[in-house]
């Protein structure tokens, strides 16, 4: 009998429904609002979407609806060049689903179009001990669910140099 390899409890399917292992670890779908979508979906085009601010063009992560530098509400979602460098970083050890991928990488993501435009995410085509602050990266995309509620989450990977 197959065993869920996320919960170990129930055969053959997750307690979520989803099948025992995928190619893209297990992530909780997100509620994608009309406010957010362009961050969610970007990914099909393979592109990483924030809010930018039409007036005074400074860019907005999280989303929100007023801009916080001139209190515009002239929003539109823009494309990041999706390169960025390692801000900050923490390695997780705690083994809280059964995996392979552990100890793994927990980034803070800063990018060069804007001092402070950050994003928290995990590291992927890296071993967690090699990633280090200043290491630069770029984006890459997980795909999750089906249509119509697929999405897409940002993760990052080394750029060779």
């Amino acid at each position: 009998m197959t065993m869920c390899q996320i919960c170990l409890t129930q055969p053959g399917t997750h307690c979520y429904g989803l099948p025992p292992m995928a190619d893209n670890p297990f992530r909780v779908p997100p509620r994608i609002t009309k406010q957010n979508s362009h961050f969610w979906t970007g990914g099909a085009e393979g592109k990483l979407n924030f809010l930018r601010c039409q007036d005074c063009q400074h860019w907005i992560h999280p989303a929100q609806p007023v801009c916080p530098e001139c209190w515009g509400k002239n929003l539109k979602p823009e494309a990041t060049s999706g390169l960025g460098e390692v801000y900050s970083f923490t390695l997780n050890t705690q083994q809280w689903v059964p995996a392979p991928d552990h100890p793994y990488a927990i980034v803070l993501i800063e990018f060069p179009e804007q001092k402070g435009l950050r994003l928290t995410s995990n590291m992927i085509n890296c071993k967690a001990e090699d990633v280090k602050i200043g290491m630069k990266v770029k984006v890459a995309f997980e795909e999750h669910g089906s249509d119509p509620k697929k999405f897409y989450v940002p993760v990052f990977e080394p750029v060779e140099n």
